[in-house]
């Protein structure tokens, strides 16, 4: 592997279990953003949010996308709102391709639930409905690749481990 996989799109689009599944089975570094900053820093990215607002939240992310850049390729789930800034997306498409994991709404509902996502549940439909319309023209833009997960979990990870093997 000679360049990074950033996938990106919602909460709940399947970012972080499809990464994590085709990494382990390719044998291929894997990385989640939300992940590692809750494991540096001992709050969970809500908690992060809330305590130190969007801002430093953001910017942490960015430092974060700027040490990955030199690392060994591999997989790199992103948070939801790491393309959404520009210079995220340029480092992205410097360092590797991005993929786009786009799922229908109504299953990024069921798995913001069954997940126990409670900012984003809270929220309701209708104000995840404005996020995910905000967003997706961003990560469509930003995308090198754009892979429908909304025809199953295994589905999901063949085509990932099909993208994976083509642009890596």
């Amino acid at each position: 592997m000679d360049r990074h996989i950033f996938l990106v799109g919602m909460p709940g689009s399947g970012k972080s279990a499809l990464g994590r599944r085709v990494a382990s089975k390719l044998q291929i570094h894997y990385l989640d953003t939300d992940t590692y900053l809750t494991e540096t820093t001992g709050m969970d990215t809500a908690q992060l949010y809330q305590r130190f607002g969007e801002k430093a939240f953001r910017d942490a992310e960015t430092r974060l996308l700027e040490q990955l850049a030199s690392a060994s390729p591999g997989i790199i789930s992103t948070g939801g709102g790491v393309a959404l800034r520009e210079y995220n997306r340029l480092l992205m498409k410097t360092h590797g391709i991005i993929v786009l994991i786009d799922r229908p709404i109504d299953d990024i509902m069921m798995d913001i639930r069954a997940e126990k996502r409670p900012l984003l549940a809270q929220k309701g439909r209708e104000e995840i409905e404005r996020i995910y319309n905000e967003r997706m023209p961003i990560y469509r833009e930003a995308a090198d690749v754009v892979m429908d997960n909304g025809n199953g979990f295994h589905s999901g990870l063949a085509a990932l481990e099909e993208i994976v093997r083509r642009y890596a």
